[in-house]
């Protein structure tokens, strides 16, 4: 019998070998954002051991952008050198080199994992965020700015801009990352974004950003090569981002050039998560974009803060340095065809 998992999958012209990808995994391990030789190795070995996706962790737009001030990122064209010498490896060992580009919102400037959570201050080379409103993620997190339609707009070139530095260093498919109490999930999640413009309210301004970022990179990226976004399917919480909210957000980008859902979930404020990810057919069956699946081991706290309730801690502990991480690979499925079974 034919391995589903080992079979060849096909976005626009892009045929991957097999339905194994590799998770983007922040290192936490560059200076000024650029790749170094820990990346290369890192990400090479596994395009070596034979996965069909590898895709290269989230990368900052802007230097605001970073989680932290070790990040990587792609926010001026002089990182472009570094990382096309990874894309270049990839692509040699038979896999599909990927990127995902970020915004890391009102969580960023903040320390590395193994030095704890927290801000890091401007004298220490961090930076005043921004986000939806000005609620901070914690009270150890730095206060960030409300973003403006000015803001939000030099956000939104600043997406598409590096979506053409990631065309030029050789990648074949882009990510938009919209998960994970990140800028994108603060503007989707009803528990973070409290504006009350046209980016606030109603489903619909909530996934505005969403839906412009989409337009505006899949408007510099190759038609012929596929844009795929990451989405937190569920915050967990009542009131919060539901899977419903997924299956409809998915429809709407598959109109504006999405190819696939990688679907992850939120847990800051998560009162329950299950590591099965019972809702992953729902959105592939009910939205029409094919979907990913992943497992990651994650630091042991969650991605959206909630004032006023406790929260367990989810994932596999407490911070680690990346490079005792383990490489997740998401499973990569078509969307389910009328009437099938589930898997």
């Amino acid at each position: 019998m034919s391995s589903l998992l080992f079979s060849p999958l096909s976005l626009r012209s892009v045929t991957l070998r097999n339905r194994i990808a590799v998770s983007p995994m922040c290192q936490y391990s560059y200076e000024d954002g650029f790749s170094n030789d820990w990346q290369f190795v890192h990400l090479g070995s596994r395009a070596v051991g034979g996965a069909g996706l590898v895709i290269v962790e989230a990368t900052a737009v802007v230097p605001e952008g970073r989680i932290s001030p070790q990040d990587l990122g792609l926010w001026k064209d002089e990182h472009i050198a570094p990382l096309a010498r990874l894309a270049r490896f990839v692509s040699e060992q038979g896999s599909v080199p990927g990127i995902q580009i970020a915004h890391a919102g009102r969580k960023a400037s903040t320390a590395v994992p193994w030095k704890g959570d927290g801000a890091v201050s401007p004298s220490a080379g961090g930076w005043k965020p921004v986000g939806p409103t000005a609620e901070p993620f914690s009270d150890t997190y730095p206060v960030p700015q409300a973003l403006d339609k000015a803001g939000i707009d030099r956000v939104l070139r600043a997406f598409a801009d590096t979506a053409v530095r990631a065309h030029t260093a050789g990648f074949r498919l882009l990510e938009l990352h919209s998960a994970h109490g990140y800028l994108f999930h603060e503007f989707l999640s009803p528990l973070v974004n409290k504006r009350t413009d046209e980016y606030g309210g109603t489903f619909e301004n909530r996934i505005r950003i969403v839906r412009e970022a989409a337009r505006a990179v899949r408007a510099k990226w190759p038609d012929e090569l596929p844009l795929i976004v990451r989405i937190s399917a569920t915050d967990w919480v009542e009131e919060g981002w539901t899977v419903e909210d997924s299956v409809a957000l998915a429809r709407l980008l598959k109109e504006d050039g999405v190819d696939l859902m990688d679907c992850s979930s939120g847990r800051r404020g998560a009162l329950r998560e299950d590591p099965r990810r019972p809702w992953l057919p729902d959105i592939a069956g009910r939205a029409g974009p094919p979907r990913g699946g992943h497992s990651h081991r994650h630091r042991g706290n969650d991605h959206l803060r909630l004032p006023g309730r406790a929260h367990p801690a989810h994932g596999t502990g407490g911070p680690r340095h990346p490079r005792t991480r383990a490489a997740a690979r998401p499973v990569l499925a078509p969307a389910r065809r009328q009437g099938a079974g589930r898997r």
